[in-house]
């Protein structure tokens, strides 16, 4: 079931009046089968991977609890069975066939017989997510961070709970299972709060990522059409793109999370105002980049080694994030290129600073600060074109052909073939609405700076947040695209 569909708005506020209807102690009940149907309504049959990797990570982590801390070694076989299980089927359904046509390839180059079947298998819907959240359960119940949950449906609403199933935020069991023990009370102010937050995730996708995604996918689908300004447009239209569709999908997540009394950790922070790469990530997909961070990095050791294995830690992480993105070179190459981004920064650190003084940069801050901007927005779009594009050639193409085309920005100064350079086939209207759209969620962005735009409307008289909430509403109406477009993350 997509958050942008018919059935949710029908699905969801049925989900909240049973949930406040019902006495408080039972309530668990309600949502872990509203999970569980909204789930199935996209496959029922992969159902089952859900259910199997709930009792397995359930009973590996019952089984861990009956050691004490100084026992911890009896924990592992425990914890290895939860891993191997997870990972195992993350690889079996995400990762098998990609793996095995790289050897394919790898075998026809070197003239070498290989026969291992392909699987047919469809990837099952946030399977990268569910997996990554059990898996860290397991973890901080391995190290003794957190008790393991003993209700059999506690935790598998912790698995299931269906705002974040599918697409995060990748919760942590200290936070959400402690929350899902608690109830809340119906509170009206809390309530619209969330709905709020919901109204702007879909302004998001539907406004700003779906009208975008028309532009992006006819230039990327077939990137040999095009040259220039008209490419470098594109990239720039889906850094704006995935960030609204991601961030839409964690703000409609976390609304109606809250309307429910629940908190859901942020998951991003403008991450385009960022004035480098290693804060980009602390703004970026934090319960990704968090997660990563915790489980990958800080275990390799971190920083607290020697240089060349702290450069090899940060490189493998990115490496891996990648990977967890899709079964495909380019996202390995998008990986491999946040990585190499952050240890030339930390290389060239010192020489930077003496550039940044020589030309005097240091004595003007707000200029300083918006070429820091300027430069990892533009190095963060140069990724994109590996993270977008279907095939590494096209993204060498693109590249190419981004820089020996660019002649073409004259045409559309002149005014000429504007439906071919500028608008993408796709007419002036989603352009203009696009383009006007992320104007008006940068001004939001940047009123955000200073405190929340919620609490500025609460300032407000009522005849004027429900006028920004009609026009928001109109503006959805209007110029919102409503074909049901699956959110960008959910292929991963």
């Amino acid at each position: 079931m997509l958050f942008n569909s018919t059935e949710f708005f029908i699905f969801f506020p049925v989900v909240v009046t049973l949930y406040f209807l019902t006495p408080a102690n039972r309530r668990w009940i309600i949502l872990l089968l509203a999970s569980y149907y909204f789930y199935m309504s996209w496959k029922p049959a992969y159902t089952i991977i859900l259910l199997v990797s709930t009792l397995i990570d359930y009973l590996c982590g019952f089984a861990m609890s009956r050691y004490t801390d100084e026992e911890k070694h009896r924990r592992k076989p425990f914890l290895y069975l939860s891993l191997l299980s997870n990972l195992g089927i993350l690889g079996l359904f995400k990762y098998y066939n990609f793996f095995n046509e790289s050897a394919q390839q790898l075998a026809h180059g070197l003239n070498v017989a290989y026969a291992a079947p392909a699987f047919e298998l469809l990837l099952p819907m946030g399977i990268s997510f569910y997996t990554f959240q059990t898996m860290s359960y397991s973890i901080d119940v391995y190290h003794g961070r957190i008790k393991a949950e003993k209700h059999l449906g506690i935790f598998a609403l912790f698995v299931t709970f269906f705002p974040q199933l599918v697409a995060g935020p990748i919760e942590r069991a200290g936070n959400l299972i402690g929350q899902l023990r608690n109830t809340y009370d119906f509170d009206y102010s809390r309530v619209v709060a969330g709905l709020r937050r919901m109204a702007w995730g879909f302004f998001k996708k539907i406004v700003i990522a779906d009208n975008l995604a028309l532009l992006v996918n006819q230039v990327y689908n077939n990137p040999t059409d095009y040259e220039g300004i008209t490419l470098i447009l594109a990239t720039v239209f889906f850094a704006f793109q995935i960030y609204c569709d991601f961030s839409g999908y964690s703000d409609i997540a976390i609304g109606a999370a809250q309307v429910m009394g629940y908190n859901l950790m942020e998951n991003f922070r403008r991450p385009y105002f960022s004035k480098s790469i290693s804060e980009f990530w602390s703004r970026w997909h934090i319960s990704l980049s968090t997660w990563f961070r915790d489980y990958l990095y800080i275990p390799l050791g971190g920083n607290r080694v020697v240089k060349w294995r702290w450069y090899y830690n940060l490189f493998l992480t990115f490496l891996v994030s990648g990977l967890w993105h899709g079964a495909n070179w380019t996202f390995v190459v998008w990986g491999a290129l946040h990585g190499f981004y952050l240890i030339f920064a930390i290389v060239t650190a010192k020489q930077r600073d003496a550039l940044v003084s020589a030309v005097g940069l240091k004595s003007r801050p707000l200029l300083y600060k918006w070429v820091q901007v300027l430069t990892v927005f533009g190095l963060v779009c140069f990724s994109w074109i590996f993270f977008r594009a279907n095939t590494l050639s096209d993204a060498l193409y693109i590249i190419q052909a981004s820089v020996t085309g660019l002649s073409n920005i004259s045409q559309v100064f002149a005014g000429v073939n504007l439906e071919h350079l500028l608008f993408m086939e796709q007419g002036a209207k989603v352009f203009i609405v696009s383009v006007a759209a992320i104007l008006i969620m940068e001004m939001v962005h940047l009123i955000q700076r200073n405190g929340s735009v919620s609490a500025l409307l609460l300032q407000r008289p009522a005849i004027v947040r429900w006028s920004v909430y009609y026009i928001a509403l109109i503006a959805v109406l209007l110029f919102g695209q409503f074909g049901h477009q699956e959110f960008i993350y959910f292929q991963f």
